[in-house]
C-alpha cells in the first residue's frame, strides 16, 4: 500500500494533475486523492498546496520526489529481473516507437534470437515516448529527439534526409528533386506538435521564407500517408519513413536539410538488464552516446 501511495503522489507531481494521474495509473480519481491524503495524514505532511482548483507541490513534496523516482526506479528494476529468474531470456519487453520504419528490422532480429520473449510495442511521437520511458511505461525507446538527461543510455538506429511526400499526380511529382520555394501557397499535411518532422518542417519553411496555403495538423505518419493519397495536401517525410505506394511520390530536396535521426533510449541503470541487455546487442551498428 505504501508504494502504491507513493505511485499516486509521484505521479500526480510529475503530470500536475490527479485527473491525468488517475488514467494514467488506471485508477479513479477518488483513490489517487484519498491515497496522497493518507500519507499527508500519515506522517503529518503536506505535499501538495491546494488553491483555486489547483495542486501546487509543497516544499516538502520537492524534496521528497527524487527519492520517490529513485524508489520506484527500484521498484521497476526488481520486477524486471524477478520476471527473469530462473528463465533465461523470457518475459516480457514494452517497446515504445516513434515510427515502425526504424524498429521492425531491430524487432524481427531480437524475436529470431529471443523466440521465447514476448515483445509489446506502442508508438507515439518522440516527446511522448521518452516521456513513457522516463515514467516506466516502456522499457526502451525511439525517438528522433537527441535527449541530455543523464539517466538515459543512448544508440544511433539510423538517419534519413528529409523529402517531399506527395500524390503521383501532382503537377510537382514529375520533378527529380523539389526546392522549399515550392511548397509556398500548398496546403502541407504536419504531424502533431512534438514531431521532430514537424520542428525541422517549420523552421526550414521559416528561414526560407515560405508560406504555405495552409497547414492541416493530422497525428500518426500513416494517417498523414493515407492524407496524401486521397490528395488532401502534401507532406514533409523522412525518406526511409515514406516506405513504397505505387500513387506516391518522395522527392528529395534541392536544398541541403538536416537529417533525422533515430535514437534508441532505455534507463542508464537498467542498461544492464538481461533484456534491455539482449535488444541493444541487435542494434547494427551499435554506437553509444
Amino acid at each position: 500500500m505504501f508504494v502504491t501511495q507513493l505511485k499516486s503522489f509521484f505521479t500526480v507531481a510529475r503530470l500536475g494533475s490527479v485527473t491525468q494521474a488517475a488514467r494514467q495509473l488506471g485508477l479513479s480519481q477518488p483513490t489517487v486523492t484519498s491515497q496522497i491524503r493518507a500519507l499527508e495524514e500519515h506522517y503529518g505532511i503536506e505535499l501538495f498546496r491546494r488553491q483555486g482548483g489547483r495542486l501546487w507541490l509543497s516544499d516538502e513534496g520537492v524534496r521528497l520526489l527524487p527519492a520517490v523516482d529513485r524508489l520506484l526506479q527500484q521498484e521497476i528494476n526488481v520486477e524486471f529481473e524477478l520476471r527473469q529468474a530462473g528463465e533465461g531470456l523470457r518475459g516480457n519487453l514494452r517497446v515504445g516507437a516513434t515510427s515502425p520504419y526504424y524498429v521492425l528490422g531491430l524487432l524481427q532480429r531480437f524475436g529470431q534470437a529471443f523466440p521465447l520473449v514476448d515483445v509489446a510495442m506502442s508508438t507515439g511521437n518522440s516527446r511522448q515516448m521518452v516521456d513513457a520511458l522516463l515514467e516506466f511505461r516502456v522499457d526502451v525507446a525511439t525517438s528522433s529527439n537527441l535527449e541530455t538527461d543523464k539517466r538515459l543510455h543512448c544508440q544511433v538506429l539510423g538517419q534519413d534526409p528529409l523529402s517531399l511526400l506527395l500524390p503521383r499526380s501532382h503537377p510537382l511529382a514529375s520533378q527529380a528533386a523539389v526546392s522549399l520555394a515550392a511548397l509556398q501557397g500548398q496546403d502541407l499535411i504536419v504531424r502533431e506538435r512534438g514531431s521532430i518532422t514537424r520542428r525541422l518542417t517549420e523552421e526550414a519553411l521559416t528561414e526560407a521564407g515560405v508560406q504555405p496555403r495552409r497547414w492541416l495538423e493530422i497525428a500518426g505518419r500513416e494517417a498523414i500517408r493515407e492524407a496524401v493519397l486521397r490528395g488532401m495536401g502534401i507532406s514533409v517525410f523522412a525518406r526511409h519513413e515514406a516506405g513504397f505506394h505505387p500513387d506516391l511520390v518522395a522527392l528529395p530536396f534541392t536544398e541541403t536539410l538536416p537529417q533525422i535521426v533515430e535514437y534508441l533510449y532505455c534507463l542508464r541503470d537498467r542498461s544492464q538488464s538481461l533484456l534491455i541487455k539482449a535488444f541493444l546487442g541487435q542494434v547494427q551498428p551499435a554506437h553509444a552516446v
